[in-house]
């Protein structure tokens, strides 16, 4: 309990930091998002008086003329009241504007976690069990050529291929835009088929992991308790199983903590490219319109998802690694 306690400490430091970093960051981009403001609405026909700027000011929580250390302890308590701001580009609360687009990331990254971690692991743990055999060389040599692949390149490839010339999957939603959103076959079916390519392309490039797991697994092969329990007559599917892939395993878990950020970063591209409507797609929308609220609020958000998968993840090591249980209990 106590290691829990020291290691829910140090990530609320880590919070901490990652909001100040979060605040200055925007403001480091050139840019000032209330003047950028004040252009559409002058575009636009709208009339622009200083009560217009001071009301827009207090609105966004954006003066020139209040010191940056005022604004950061006003961003930090608003950020502990539960209120991150409105939008400049969407013109809703950022709660709300990500909370849309949430619902479709959390849909793709979620599958691509249980999926590409369930093929690499139980890859990994074969083709190591095969290692010298054809299909092992085959496995490992194509992982790593695929996985070489840059997102971008990738992305592009399956999207022209598949979508723009075959025809085979949509160029973009979420779902079909005839449907309404409802818990039927016909929406789900539908919801199903746009998520398969972009899902097909992040799987791809994770296959290198089989590498890492394949690695992993026949380390744990030379060890003497692998060695014991052939001796005992143990059979293969266990000494494979319950001796050897639950050691290899630990690293794994480690890794999945520490590339979290970066999945969610590579689904922002694959967002993007595939106009696919999760919160990557939104925060490059943000990115041109200089939106720091809703900036500040995509690198809170991500910032939050990172610091509790490895929360989650130290509590997993502790359950599955007893000689950890030992050394910190």
């Amino acid at each position: 309990m106590r290691y829990l306690l020291q290691r829910l400490g140090f990530y609320i430091l880590a919070f901490l930091v990652a909001v100040t970093i979060n605040f200055f960051l925007p403001r480091m981009m050139p840019g000032d998002p209330i003047q950028s403001f004040l252009a559409r609405l002058a575009q636009n026909g709208g009339q622009i008086t200083p009560e217009t700027v001071t009301a827009l000011e207090s609105l966004y929580g954006y003066s020139s003329s209040t010191p940056l250390w005022q604004q950061f302890f006003s961003y930090l308590y608003s950020i502990l009241n539960g209120e991150w701001g409105i939008s400049t580009r969407f013109f809703q609360p950022v709660v709300d504007v990500l909370g849309r687009g949430m619902l479709w990331t959390l849909l793709l990254v979620g599958s691509f976690l249980v999926l590409s971690y369930t093929l690499t692991t139980l890859g990994g743990i074969w083709v190591a069990w095969k290692r010298g055999s054809r299909i092992d060389s085959f496995v490992t040599v194509g992982s790593v050529v695929v996985s070489s692949i840059p997102a971008v390149v990738m992305a592009l490839l399956l999207y022209f291929i598949f979508a723009s010339d075959l025809g085979w999957f949509p160029t973009g939603y979420a779902y079909d835009p005839a449907l309404d959103p409802a818990f039927t076959w016909e929406f789900i079916s539908s919801v199903l088929y746009h998520l398969a390519l972009p899902l097909m392309a992040m799987v791809l490039l994770a296959m290198g992991n089989i590498m890492g797991m394949r690695s992993n697994m026949i380390n744990q092969l030379g060890e003497d308790f692998i060695v014991m329990g052939w001796a005992k007559g143990v059979p293969d599917r266990n000494v494979m199983l319950n001796y050897g892939a639950r050691n290899a395993i630990l690293p794994v878990v480690t890794a999945f903590a520490m590339s979290v950020g970066g999945i969610f970063a590579g689904s922002l591209i694959i967002e993007i490219i595939f106009n696919y409507p999760g919160i990557g797609q939104i925060m490059f929308q943000g990115m041109v319109a200089r939106d720091y609220p809703l900036i500040q609020g995509y690198l809170l958000l991500m910032t939050l998802m990172v610091l509790s998968a490895n929360m989650i993840a130290d509590v997993l090591l502790l359950a599955l690694d007893p000689r950890l249980r030992t050394a910190v209990l």
